[in-house]
């Protein structure tokens, strides 16, 4: 019997392993749950970015990648209540592609946990944003805070599709690198250790989030169509000045190509790039060693696991 105990972290097969385990029990969850946990989700990022809103306020005065960096610093909350916490992150859950390509759930399972999940982290993060607007947090700082949630809403409403695509297609890439080295923690302090820079790393750079995308700009229209005219006279702006900041805009400038881009990212980029190299088929070779060419090559997986 082997009672090997090991504090060493689990190297890249076995973390593999785990991410595809894991793919099929979120596919498993009944629907009630699965949404509830993702209402949650949308909400713990929301938080994360009500953070970073609050944070960049009034942060003019700092060279733009410091105010980057600590923009990206407190977004980090999101994702660390997401995993520590425990809830269904669509972004995280692209991931699930592994355990789909393994076979080992079906397309169909794969689809409903994807569109549950969305639907369910739309509705957590939407609220929130309602409910920070009822606040009136955007008044504080003389409308600081206000004047940054509109600024931003509108930048992510002027993109283009094919800079959206890009953009989304880069953060989820890190988003999904977070969660996949997530695989590798021993402890709680592991996992929020191995998320800050990848998240922090995007928001500097000014990738793309659908689920973020669900606070930041919801709260921005809030903001522009029902802020006070007190509120307005305050930063010396109209609601005019934000012209692309609109619902159609959202929905169709911002969250349409940005989630697409966000699936090739995690999806693609990370999740079936990771499952071709630990967790694909490959030919076991004959037991019987081929004369003048030494020992039977060891299947892929245990080759790249085996100590050098």
């Amino acid at each position: 019997m082997n009672t090997e105990i090991s504090f060493d972290a689990p190297l890249p097969p076995a973390m593999a392993t785990k991410a595809e385990d894991a793919g099929v029990k979120k596919a498993a969850l009944d629907a009630g749950s699965m949404f509830m946990l993702a209402v949650l989700a949308g909400a713990f990022i929301a938080m994360g970015a009500v953070f970073a809103t609050t944070v960049s306020a009034g942060s003019a005065g700092l060279p733009f990648g410091v105010a980057r960096l600590l923009a990206g610093l407190a977004f980090t909350l999101g994702l660390i209540m997401v995993v520590v916490a425990g809830s269904e992150l669509f972004t995280g859950n692209n991931l699930i592609v592994m355990a789909f390509a393994s076979g080992r759930i079906s397309l169909g399972a794969l689809l409903r946990n994807w569109i549950i999940v969305y639907t369910g982290n739309f509705v957590g993060s939407v609220l929130t944003a309602y409910v920070m607007f009822l606040t009136k947090q955007y008044t504080f700082g003389n409308g600081a805070i206000g004047l940054t949630a509109l600024n931003i809403g509108e930048a992510k409403t002027s993109l283009d599709f094919t800079q959206a695509v890009a953009l989304g297609i880069f953060c989820n890439a890190l988003v999904c690198i977070a969660v996949w080295m997530c695989f590798s923690a021993r402890s709680t302090v592991d996992k929020i250790l191995t998320i800050i820079p990848p998240i922090s790393a995007f928001v500097a750079a000014g990738f793309e989030h659908s689920v973020a995308n669900m606070y930041f700009i919801p709260e921005a229209l809030f903001v522009k169509y029902l802020g006070t005219p007190t509120f307005f006279a305050t930063i010396g702006k109209t609601p005019a000045d934000f012209s692309h900041l609109t619902w159609d805009n959202f929905f169709l400038a911002n969250l349409a190509p940005v989630t697409f881009g966000n699936i090739i990212g995690g999806a693609v980029m990370v999740g079936l790039v990771y499952w071709l190299i630990y967790l694909r088929k490959v030919a076991r070779p004959s037991a019987k060693a081929v004369p003048g060419r030494g020992a039977p090559a060891m299947p892929q997986a245990e080759a790249l696991a085996k100590p050098q």
